[in-house]
């Protein structure tokens, strides 16, 4: 098996095991702060135990001494878990994943502020055309009676979060961030811990929190380790099939009908980032 090939099957089989973290959160009767704190944990406590097994402390190491960027990228991964939660439990999943699609957008905003990198004309048409999208999903907020616009404010502020936390680490490639995962999923768990009773719930639904865990950690590694073999337009189109796949998994288990508007502002966004992504990849062959 050729690397390219080994890129594509690890990354879909990562886009493939995060599909069911919004049923999960669905499934699960509790608080949401409770599984908030359940979903860090465990999926921090099987990568951590994974990596103690596999590497030892030595990763650990490096990720501490990487500086502000390695902290202002645990704190916003961090925050990711909670928002999450926040976001499903206050909207509808489509709204909350065809949000999550315009991450390119936010990831090459950040790019250009911080990091003077220069957006190119087929960004900026797609950027356009996503807002547009946004746009649509937020208007039909009103409409839906699962849908709301707080929680869609919470899913674009992890949007806004994952995409900074991307940005953040952009000058340590030389540092594997994948030790500090575990400790924003740990940490964001501890520090939820003193506001929330996370015991009850376990007793009659620890195979719920389990689960939600597990599909979690082996996303989370799929999905750091694929993106290395493949390009970045490639990955781009692979993750796009959890924006597609998620909804249609929640409206089939739970019947929870997207709506039509945000059906409209999600075939917007992604079409708008599949034609853009599409258009990236055939120039990179070209080239």
């Amino acid at each position: 098996m050729n690397e390219h090939l080994k890129g594509l099957l690890i990354t879909t089989l990562g886009v493939l095991f995060v599909v069911p973290d919004s049923l999960y959160v669905r499934l699960i009767d509790a608080e949401p702060m409770v599984t908030a704190f359940w979903r860090g944990m465990t999926a921090g406590g099987i990568i951590l135990l994974g990596l103690l097994a596999v590497q030892g402390t030595r990763g650990f190491g490096q990720v501490l001494r990487s500086g502000w960027p390695g902290i202002l990228y645990m704190v916003l991964i961090g925050y990711t878990a909670p928002g999450f939660v926040l976001a499903v439990t206050h909207t509808s999943v489509a709204n909350v994943v065809f949000i999550f699609a315009s991450m390119p957008i936010f990831s090459a905003i950040f790019a250009r502020v911080f990091l003077g990198e220069p957006i190119s004309r087929r960004v900026v048409m797609t950027m356009l055309a996503v807002m547009a999208g946004l746009a649509i999903i937020a208007y039909g907020s009103g409409e839906n009676a699962v849908a709301h616009w707080s929680g869609d404010l919470f899913a674009l502020s992890v949007c806004i979060a994952y995409s900074g936390a991307l940005t953040a680490v952009r000058g340590l490639k030389d540092i594997s961030m994948i030790p500090a995962i575990p400790l924003a999923y740990i940490g964001a768990a501890l520090v939820l811990w003193p506001f929330i009773e996370p015991g009850p719930p376990v007793a009659e639904q620890w195979h719920l929190f389990l689960g939600h865990g597990a599909f979690i950690a082996v996303a989370t590694c799929f999905l750091t380790l694929g993106p290395r073999y493949i390009s970045s337009p490639e990955v781009s189109l692979l993750i796009l099939l959890e924006s597609v796949l998620a909804p249609l998994l929640v409206w089939a288990i739970v019947g929870e009908d997207p709506g039509r508007w945000a059906m409209i502002g999600g075939a917007v966004v992604i079409g708008a980032l599949l034609v853009s992504n599409a258009v990236a990849l055939r120039r990179r062959r070209v080239v």
